[in-house]
């Protein structure tokens, strides 16, 4: 009887390992490589992605090796048109929906992903920004309504409020000055962030007195010193801010803001994960920065910036466009979209939104908003790089204006 038992048990053990290695067998691997603007964020998408590659392994026999790729905010760009342009694209990748969704897909960047299972549950306004040619051709990431950052607290200590006008703004700042406090956070180490100054100025007058700007510079008949008065503001931020700002990058500037270095940061609302780090308890606002002494110009800017696009010339497509409807799963991305600090952007968002965001929107409910134009292509990384030398004093005004209109044209002329 023993001998028949211990018979039976070596049969039963060799169909159990002879049937598990028929599973191993079957499973399917495959790698993806996603290249993403958030080094930032690299811990959240990891975690997220590894539950991707859970879902796959137990629901198809999938093993997806996901190779995360993300370099600074700085380098991104021009790191993705090299790979992109020499025919290593990644399968996934982040760009702009504004800024590059046109110019990718005509270069025949972007995958059509139209029929892809999350664009039943985007918002309408939301789709629309990443919608070219009648397609979709990204998935939206960030959905933004920003302006300035400024500390709640701090300005309720001296009886502030937020500034409707150039003159308004001039005055917040004499009182900081005056109780020994620091108006602006600088942190220009990476050049994206002073060009914020110049992409809300620029959004608030094209939106308002200055309707034709874009126009006419693609015609060639206009500049930015049509629209100088922008300086009067830039002047003002970078004569009342923070010591040795080429020394100081996004996360340095986060903890600065933070710990009560400086009472307002021209920086969005995607900073709110990692200022909330340093401190948990900070009161962020968010307002429209003020340009000119014509409070009609004082506006949120309003844009879906990051998106994730899938590459035409991936072998795993089908998997790729799996890992971008996981973007917006019922079951995981709201906990995923709240750590990340992001709006809500889709209906499986369930989510309380953030003070600051329903600040922002209350600006957007009085109709003090635009949406975000699309500029040429180079035109911000020149922007960025010549305020960074307008603040060091190496250009001045109008060496800044005939660059950033050199750049421009150059951009219309690659077009034509």
């Amino acid at each position: 009887m023993k001998k028949l038992f211990m018979v039976l048990l070596i049969a039963v053990m060799a169909t159990t390992l002879s049937g598990c290695k028929n599973n191993d067998d079957d499973i399917r691997e495959i790698e993806l490589n996603v290249f993403m603007s958030f080094p930032r964020f690299q811990e959240q998408f990891e975690e997220y992605f590894e539950l991707f590659s859970e879902k796959m392994l137990e629901e198809e026999n999938i093993r997806v090796i996901i190779n995360l790729e993300m370099p600074s905010s700085d380098t991104a760009q021009q790191l993705l048109q090299a790979r992109l342009s020499s025919g290593d694209a990644p399968d996934i990748y982040t760009l702009h929906a504004i800024a590059d969704i046109p110019s990718y897909y005509e270069a025949g960047y972007l995958l059509d992903l139209s029929d892809a299972e999350f664009v039943d549950s985007v918002y309408a306004s939301v789709l629309e920004s990443v919608t070219y040619d009648e397609k979709v051709l990204a998935l939206p990431l960030e959905s933004l309504a920003w302006g300035y950052l400024y500390n709640k607290d701090m300005f309720a200590e001296y009886g502030l409020t937020p500034p409707e006008t150039l003159s308004e703004m001039e005055a917040v700042v004499a009182t900081l000055n005056a109780n020994g406090e620091t108006a602006f956070e600088l942190a220009f180490q990476e050049s994206w962030i002073p060009q914020l100054m110049m992409a809300l100025s620029l959004g608030g007058m094209i939106n308002s007195e200055e309707p034709n700007f874009v126009e006419n510079m693609n015609a060639g008949t206009g500049s930015y010193g049509d629209i100088d008065e922008v300086f009067g503001i830039i002047d003002l931020i970078m004569e009342n801010g923070t010591d040795r700002p080429f020394e100081t990058g996004g996360a340095a500037g986060s903890a600065a803001f933070a710990n009560g270095e400086a009472a307002m940061w021209v920086q969005g609302p995607w900073m709110s994960g990692s200022i909330l780090e340093v401190n948990p308890d900070m009161n962020i606002g968010l307002a429209p920065l003020p340009i000119t002494n014509n409070a009609d110009t004082t506006m949120i800017n309003l844009s879906t910036s990051t998106s994730l696009g899938v590459s035409p010339s991936s072998e795993n497509k089908d998997i790729a466009i799996k890992l971008v409807n996981f973007i917006l799963d019922a079951e995981h991305s709201s906990a995923l979209f709240e750590e990340l600090k992001f709006n809500p952007l889709s209906s499986v968002h369930t989510y309380e939104t953030f003070p600051w965001v329903d600040e922002a929107m209350s600006y957007v409910a009085l109709g003090k908003a635009y949406l975000e134009s699309a500029l040429p292509n180079g035109v911000t990384d020149e922007t960025a790089a010549m305020l960074q030398e307008y603040y060091a004093g190496t250009k001045t005004k109008q060496e800044v204006i005939d660059a950033i209109d050199a750049a421009w044209a150059s951009a219309v002329a690659l077009q034509n």
